[in-house]
């Protein structure tokens, strides 16, 4: 074996190591604070990690070339959401319509509330189009801030942000407006909060879950359909 290979394999053990280390924490600390809306574990694992790397002194370039094994598994998580989808299908065909007309039209405010705002501020090319896919799940997300040009690591830490707002924000608003339909709820998380706010609507029920899941799904494959050619009308405009 090759020395590059053992140093590979050595990156590779120790960021899979402190991932799995780090999300074990935030789990036993999200508990110990009894599990509030909005702190979701994933937050309290990232800062725990983003802590121990900076300790360290490990690159975070460094780490993320080690933990690319773990990337490999966000796709497969995400087409196994399938499941509970398809366990409540007979919620989701009762409200077709509804959904056929809401889901464009929340696709795109997603997208367009940030850039707007980021564009106000005179955020450069590079920043939008790491911005533009923050509510998609990472999967999805990273193929297309790839496509337009944008940065891999700042649409990560914008998807984190994205996710644990989206996650308080409709926990929050839900309880002032007394909203307790699941399908809504679900709905609005998996949209809006791509798979943190999945995950939270899971902790809400199955149907919560489903409604999510189907959120985060037609949200990232409408937002890959449509923000390239968005992107390149707007710079052929520009």
């Amino acid at each position: 074996m090759s020395l590059a290979l053992v140093d590979h394999l050595d990156t590779s053990m120790l960021a899979i190591a402190l991932s799995i280390g780090a999300y074990l924490a935030g789990m036993a600390l999200f508990r110990r604070l009894g599990s509030p809306g909005w702190c979701p574990p994933v937050l309290l694992a990232s800062l725990l990690l983003a802590a121990t790397l900076k300790a360290a002194g490990i690159a975070y370039v460094d780490y993320r070339q080690g933990a690319q094994w773990l990337m490999l598994l966000l796709g497969p998580a995400t087409v196994a959401l399938a499941v509970p989808l398809y366990q409540q299908m007979h919620h989701i065909r009762a409200l077709w319509r509804p959904l056929l007309v809401c889901l464009p039209v929340s696709t795109v405010l997603a997208a367009c509330y940030a850039l707007l705002i980021a564009w106000a501020l005179g955020a450069p090319p590079e920043l939008l189009a790491s911005l533009a896919p923050k509510s998609v799940t990472a999967p999805i997300a990273m193929g297309i801030t790839e496509r337009l040009g944008g940065s891999v690591p700042i649409l990560m830490g914008g998807l984190l942000i994205t996710g644990v707002a989206a996650t308080a924000c409709v926990s929050l608003f839900g309880r002032l407006l007394k909203i307790t339909d699941q399908r809504l709820l679900g709905l609005a998380l998996g949209i809006n909060g791509h798979a943190i706010g999945t995950v939270r609507a899971f902790e809400l029920g199955p149907t919560a879950g489903a409604f999510a899941s189907l959120g985060m799904t037609l949200t990232g494959v409408l937002t890959a359909l449509m923000m390239p050619l968005a992107w390149r009308l707007a710079s052929m405009l520009g």
